[in-house]
């Protein structure tokens, strides 16, 4: 891009009182006059906050990609956006991912930006910024923050999947609330987001996928060197790519979705992948429906031996290769001319590309599990859709099963009867959950991998199918149905599920059914009231009345599409 058509143009290379407001203010920061003269203005997008643990490196980071944007005759410029820290943040961060979205669009559509790099790393600040990002269609790089370490407890590796474990364990009374404790400051020993293939890794690998990235980019530590040295060879692209023109549209091409559904079903990704997939395709303008991700998971093995799925952990998948090597096994099964943020292609990128460690990294011919990393099932209790992740699965045998309904009607509801000793359950039940779907929690949190009851675990049941409209962690485990679609605030089928109800989950034949005619569900609708969600004013309200079902990607109505770069109005 010739610098007379630089976008920051309009604000630093104006003459007159706008040009002297737009400098002028800048310079007190210490920058000298050329800097205004035609370098291309690099903004850094950071989600740094100290209550966004996974993001807490990102100061380092952002001065790596400065290092690399001055380097190639750019101007850097850092500016903050909303940070979303999955483990603190109340009801749930996805509650605020678009919330976080709109922060990034018009952080950046409204300030002197020709390029930006988005610093990305815990569960959703990397679809908020991708989404946010997209709207405006500006050249756009993602460097993400990078895995912690394997965590150590006791002579043994661990990571965030084992909470989960940890947490069974001491209901069932095997270890004590120390030994708890101790276990805290084993596993999150340095810098970085969860060491599994949860929703962060699942997300990072996603960018890497879509070409948004350079490579190697999903898998270096962020306490390994080799992230920083990524980030400033990412400052030095995003220049040129502004030179070149290179816009995420370019790049986020229907071929470059379809190569990152695939090869997410290769690494036994988060089913989280899906909601904010959906949504990134929303706002770029790429038609992309649940029926893409059936067609395209179906005959795709798990090539990762990571957890949930597996048994390593991100450091592990690093030094086996990373997720090049992935690429370079699933090439002929990809759209392997695409281009990537490099401006080479999917397949100039992993040519060299070299597994280490087969224990890790699988073969077509040889994967670790025949199993897909996900499925999309449909019938009468999901009739637009619902998501399952075959490879968590700790019973195979469930992935056809029927079973009767034990139902809680809400969050409330299941926390305060899981446990009951008189609940009518046994390990053949199915456990559905109600109300915690995008209006309904609202927000959509993480709560699908229900516990199992008490009494279940003390009889040695480790997994049952369990059913709800909400989401769970990409670290989690399990026969896990969710995403249900409608929703059950929304007076989907779900709503109308009771105990006793049988359900049959046919996984093969993508199949959901609840055994109610629909002259006794069309019964029962005729009572259902929807919940009073008692929300009246600020963003939750506004979240409620525009948000879209789980198919759709949960978006906001009114933000799919772009807004462009361009401004209307000059302030002056």
């Amino acid at each position: 891009m010739e610098d007379n058509k630089l976008r920051s143009r309009g604000w630093f290379g104006k003459s007159g009182k706008d040009g002297f407001i737009y400098r002028a203010w800048m310079k007190n920061q210490g920058y000298p006059a050329d800097v205004f003269e035609g370098r291309p203005i690099i903004g850094i997008c950071n989600t740094f906050s100290e209550l966004t643990p996974c993001n807490g490196h990102f100061r380092e980071l952002a001065e790596a990609v400065k290092r690399g944007v001055w380097e190639a005759g750019g101007f850097p410029l850092e500016f903050p956006v909303m940070s979303l820290g999955e483990t603190l943040i109340k009801p749930t961060a996805m509650l605020y991912r678009n919330l976080a979205s709109m922060d990034v669009e018009e952080s950046i559509r409204a300030n002197p930006i020709d390029g930006v790099v988005l610093l990305c790393g815990c569960d959703k600040t990397t679809p908020s910024l991708v989404m946010g990002a997209a709207s405006v269609n500006i050249p756009t790089i993602v460097v993400s923050g990078g895995p912690m370490l394997t965590g150590r407890y006791r002579g043994k590796t661990i990571g965030t999947s084992d909470v989960w474990r940890f947490s069974e364990m001491h209901r069932k009374g095997e270890i004590s609330q120390e030994e708890l404790t101790t276990a805290e400051a084993c596993m999150c020993r340095s810098n970085g987001h969860c060491a599994v293939m949860g929703t962060a890794s699942t997300m990072a690998c996603m960018v890497e996928s879509l070409g948004l990235t350079l490579p190697e980019n999903a898998a270096i530590p962020a306490a390994d060197s080799r992230r920083k040295v990524q980030a400033h060879l990412t400052g030095r692209r995003i220049v040129e790519m502004v030179k070149e023109d290179l816009r995420m549209s370019q790049i986020l091409t229907k071929e470059a979705f379809e190569n990152a559904i695939m090869l997410n079903a290769a690494i036994g990704g988060s089913t989280n992948f899906v909601i904010h997939l959906l949504a990134i395709a929303g706002r770029i303008g790429v038609d992309l429906s649940l029926d893409h991700f059936n067609d395209l998971c179906s005959k795709v093995p798990l090539l990762l031996n990571l957890q949930p799925s597996g048994g390593y952990f991100m450091e592990d998948f690093y030094y086996a290769g990373g997720l090049p090597v992935v690429i370079k096994e699933m090439i002929g099964m990809l759209h392997d001319n695409v281009i990537t943020a490099n401006g080479k292609t999917m397949a100039e990128n992993c040519a060299s590309a070299e597994c280490f460690d087969t224990d890790v990294i699988g073969t077509l011919q040889d994967p670790v599990k025949t199993l897909t990393g996900l499925a999309v099932v449909r019938g009468n209790l999901a009739e637009n859709g619902a998501v399952i992740k075959p490879s968590a699965s700790l019973k195979p045998e469930l992935m056809q099963h029927r079973g009767k309904a034990v139902v809680f009607e809400d969050i409330d509801d299941y926390k305060a009867r899981l446990d009951d000793p008189d609940l009518d359950v046994d390990e053949n039940s199915i456990l559905v959950l109600k109300n915690v779907g995008p209006k309904g929690y609202p927000g959509m949190p993480e709560v699908g991998n229900m516990s199992l009851p008490k009494k279940l675990l003390a009889q040695g049941v480790i997994d049952m199918i369990r059913i709800s409209d909400g989401r769970m962690s990409g670290t989690g485990f399990g026969t896990v149905v969710l995403h249900v679609s409608p929703e059950a605030a929304v007076g989907g089928n779900l709503a109308l599920v009771q105990d006793g109800d049988f359900i049959e989950l046919d996984v093969e034949n993508r199949r959901l059914h609840l055994e109610v005619s629909d002259e006794e569900l069309s019964r029962r609708r005729s009572f259902w009231q929807p919940l009073d969600m008692g929300y009246n004013r600020g963003y939750v309200n506004l979240h409620i009345n525009h948000v879209t079902q789980a198919h759709e990607g949960a978006d906001l109505d009114f933000l799919r599409g772009g807004s462009g770069d361009k401004v209307t109005r000059d302030s002056h």
